[in-house]
Order: C-alpha cells, then sequence, then structure tokens
C-alpha cells in the first residue's frame, strides 16, 4: 500500500515538470518546422531548407508532444477533454491532408551534379532534377559556406516542356562565373557576387 502511495505521489511530482517538457518540445518542433515551410528565398539558410522534407513528420510529433502535455498539465481539468478533442479534430485532419496534397502534387528532387568552384572550398554549384507531376524541371544553385551557415542561392531552372529548353550542361567557366547549356544550345551565362549572390535568375521554359 505504502509502495503504491509512493509511485501515485512521484507521478503528481514528476506531472506537471514532463507536461512542461513536452509542451516545450512541440513548440521547438513546430517552430522548426515552420521555419522549414518559411525558407526558400535567395540565400536561404541550407540547413532550413533540409527541414522542409520533414515538415509532415515534425508536425505529428509536435501534435503528439501538444497532446501529452494537455492530459498530463490538465490532468484533473475540466478543460483537459474538450482541449484534447479539439487538438485532435484539428490536427490529425490537417496533416493528413498535408500528406494526401504532398503525395499527390509534390515533387521529388534528385541531386545530379554538385561541383566546387575553381580554387574555391567553400563554394559549389548543384543541379537538382525535379520529377513531378508535371515537366520535369532541372535547377542550378549556388551553395557558399560552411555548414550550419551554408546559404543557398538560385541561378536558373530548365523547364522540359520543349527539348530544347532541358538543362545539357552547367559548368564553372570561372571562380565567379557559371554557363548553363540547354539541349537546344542556348548559352547563359551568370557572375557570382563574392557573397554568393548571382547577378540574375536564368528561367527557361
Amino acid at each position: 500500500m505504502i509502495h503504491i502511495v509512493r509511485e501515485i505521489m512521484n507521478f503528481t511530482r514528476y506531472r506537471r515538470p514532463s507536461a512542461f517538457l513536452l509542451l516545450a518540445v512541440a513548440v521547438v518542433l513546430g517552430a522548426a518546422a515552420l521555419a522549414g515551410l518559411e525558407s526558400g528565398g535567395q540565400g536561404a539558410l541550407v540547413l532550413l531548407l533540409g527541414l522542409r522534407e520533414y515538415v509532415l513528420l515534425l508536425g505529428w510529433i509536435a501534435l503528439a508532444a501538444v497532446t501529452g502535455a494537455a492530459l498530463l498539465g490538465l490532468a484533473e481539468s475540466s478543460l483537459r477533454v474538450p482541449l484534447v478533442t479539439m487538438l485532435l479534430v484539428v490536427g490529425v485532419p490537417t496533416l493528413l491532408i498535408g500528406g494526401w496534397v504532398s503525395a499527390v502534387f509534390g515533387a521529388s528532387d534528385e541531386e545530379v551534379k554538385t561541383e566546387l568552384a575553381p580554387g574555391r572550398g567553400d563554394r559549389r554549384l548543384v543541379v537538382v532534377a525535379r520529377h513531378g507531376f508535371l515537366d520535369p524541371v532541372w535547377c542550378v544553385y549556388v551553395h557558399q559556406g560552411s555548414r550550419p551557415l551554408e546559404r543557398r542561392w538560385s541561378v536558373g531552372c530548365f523547364n522540359g516542356d520543349d527539348e530544347d529548353n532541358e538543362l545539357d550542361e552547367t559548368v564553372w567557366t570561372a571562380a565567379d562565373r557559371i554557363r548553363m547549356t540547354t539541349e537546344g544550345g542556348a548559352v547563359h551565362e551568370v557572375t557570382i557576387a563574392p557573397g554568393g549572390r548571382p547577378d540574375r535568375v536564368v528561367s527557361v521554359g
């Protein structure tokens, strides 16, 4: 009997700290998911861009954490059941719909080339082939810096709606200059500023 009472007391003692810990985990994961979704502009941190691939997973874990926090922290409150019900009714369908949209309309990215700039170990070009619901697209990026501060700039995108628009070759012609050639023979050259930003972004197709 004494052992049971001690177990109950220990559970009560650690219930609220555990609830606060779960709530903190949910906030951190939610913030990480939002940061991943909001990233993508010129000069975005590559680390944040990587989070975009795990947004749904982070969302599910955050939902589980905040639900656990509500169950533990409001164990003696009449708000416990309504709050948990609301979290599940809103959160679960939202994440399921997000997963369905991602599966149907999402595109799979494949890194097909990466090459360091001549004489520079902190700058590289990255070519990504994106195959999705519509025409294939090739995107060229410049990554500059070292992780976790490595940043990405878009240099050009080539839509494969026409064979002539497909990307055929991407090369460094200098440490600050990239040449991109299409299947149709069109040549596009872009100059990279010292900070990594290109002087223009090429869009073909």
